[in-house]
């Protein structure tokens, strides 16, 4: 199957803006209640009101259509805030996420999509960087700030400072071997900070 490089959906007749909208709407809302493998593009044809060759002509393959709906839906949350410390704002980064993602399908749509990036390389780099990538940035933004104030030390890797809080809770997403509550990610948080911030302490005495 060939795959472009952009979640934008192929060029073809110019679209309806409405039912672009009706479109994704409709498939995040089937995915995230259903899980991917359930729902298919002739589904999401009769839930949005349109053909399913119009969504054809607009994105290549179900796993492109359910990427960018569930990009939509992401980029529809509140903004993060600046709480003013490094693990308010984590906090305040991963507690709505796991309330949300607790109460719909994510973890199968996930699961699809992480399967489908594994065998096309293409999807891959699509997924990682429209995906992956931006939910990344805000925790990535208050680490940094973190580290500006002097709350976490100068040399802090921050990418292994991501990989620590978001491994964990996407481990217990995707394997469901335990619940993935709000309480483990605070502790979650709470461990990584440990050793981040006893870092700076260190460093500060130093």
């Amino acid at each position: 199957m060939s795959d472009q490089t952009d979640t934008a959906p192929r060029r073809g007749r110019p679209r309806s803006e409405a039912a672009r909208q009706a479109i994704l709407q409709a498939a995040a809302e089937m995915l995230l209640d259903q899980g991917g493998a359930r729902v298919s593009m002739d589904a999401v044809a009769g839930r949005a009101g349109v053909s399913k060759a119009t969504i054809y002509r607009w994105w290549p393959s179900k796993e492109r259509l359910a990427l960018e709906a569930l990009v939509e839906w992401a980029a529809a949350g509140s903004p993060p805030r600046d709480t003013g410390t490094l693990r308010g704002d984590l906090l305040a980064l991963v507690r709505p996420w796991v309330r949300e993602i607790r109460t719909r399908q994510f973890g199968r749509v996930i699961a699809a999509l992480v399967t489908e990036a594994q065998s096309n390389p293409d999807f891959a780099e699509v997924y990682r960087r429209h995906f992956v990538e931006p939910r990344r940035e805000p925790m990535r933004a208050a680490l940094a700030r973190a580290v500006d104030r002097g709350e976490a030390p100068a040399d802090l890797d921050i990418d292994v400072a991501l990989d620590l809080i978001y491994g964990p809770l996407y481990h217990r997403l995707l394997h469901g071997h335990a619940p993935l509550t709000e309480r483990f990610a605070q502790q979650v948080v709470d461990l990584a900070l440990s050793g981040i911030l006893v870092s700076a302490t260190t460093e500060r005495k130093a």
